[in-house]
């Protein structure tokens, strides 16, 4: 039987100083070694979430989360494989300010350092090669996003099982769990809004997210199924208002109505629908899909997809 292997999780923390980007390098003493922060996923963390409470544990920084930076693997001195997912996350003044870093048993030093310099530091090869993709999308204009949170409420009751109207469906015991454990998860990508179906089923699945993050949650008919099936939606309108706002925004809505939500994103962001985008669309309950869309409207659109399940 193969062993999973070890999950975890990072982020290349990046600042601008006097112009010039510099990126975290942390030193640990046990090892010897130079390294990008990272650290092994807890029991019922998502990823997303494991990435902010490490670097927070390692580093004292509070950061959120941009564009994904992909995996890395490797194997361990015991013998077992090691899966590390990382994200570009930029470090702005009052985060630093805020930070305290105390040296301990794990982490040494910290050090800024430029790109080149950090290429010279880093001991291990994978570690370069998550620099190299963040080094591709800062060289691109493409590391400062926005995300687009794009939520399945989580397992409601079955309609067959439910005599009153359909959006009165509340979540069962297995839905509340789901929306428990995505919140920290979705939060670790900062977002400024909150907006659901009027279902009750939605409303109830970012009820947790909103108590992370001390969010309102704005309840909209026109992303819920019943607008869908009775023609009142309106998403080219959800969407384009969305992307004039150019924040950070979770939009919690149903399997029918999401795929069609993420094609106008898409369209409206000059991005071709390409497989992962219409993979990303399809979401099982509790699921949540982040497109990172570029701040800067010189460059491309949806500059990354990633899909993220309850632990």
């Amino acid at each position: 039987m193969t062993t999973a292997p070890v999950l975890a999780a990072g982020a290349v923390c990046w600042r601008i100083v006097d112009g010039k980007t510099k990126v975290l390098v942390v030193h640990r003493a046990t090892h010897a070694d130079y390294s990008l922060p990272k650290g092994k996923v807890d029991p019922g963390e998502t990823l997303p979430e494991t990435a902010v409470r490490e670097i927070r544990e390692e580093t004292g920084l509070s950061i959120t989360l941009g564009p994904p930076l992909g995996t890395v693997d490797y194997t361990l001195p015991s013998g077992r494989e090691k899966l590390v997912y990382y994200w570009a996350a930029e470090v702005n003044d009052h985060a630093l300010e805020l930070a305290k870093f105390q040296p301990n048993d794990e982490i040494a030093a910290l050090e800024w350092l430029p790109v080149a310099k950090a290429r010279k530091r880093l001991t291990y090869p994978h570690d370069l090669d998550v620099l190299d993709r963040f080094e591709k999308l800062l060289d691109a204009d493409c590391i400062r996003t926005f995300a687009i949170i794009a939520v399945r409420h989580g397992k409601a009751v079955a309609p067959s099982a439910w005599d009153g109207p359909d959006a009165t469906r509340p979540l069962m015991h297995r839905g509340s769990d789901q929306a428990a454990t995505i919140a920290k998860g979705i939060a670790a990508f900062g977002p400024e809004k909150i907006i659901s179906s009027t279902a009750a089923r939605c409303l109830a699945t970012v009820a947790p997210l909103a108590a992370v993050t001390g969010l309102e949650v704005k309840p909209s008919d026109r992303i819920s199924q019943d607008a869908l099936e009775n023609g009142t939606s309106d998403l080219p309108a959800v969407v384009s208002r969305q992307l004039k706002k150019r924040v950070s925004a979770v939009l919690c809505s149903h399997g029918p109505v999401l795929p069609r939500l993420i094609s106008q994103f898409a369209e409206q962001a000059g991005t071709a629908m390409s497989g992962a985008l219409h993979d990303a669309s399809s979401l099982s309950t509790g699921d949540f899909t982040v497109l990172h869309i570029a701040r800067t409207k010189n460059s491309a659109g949806i500059v990354a997809v990633e899909t993220h399940s309850p632990a």
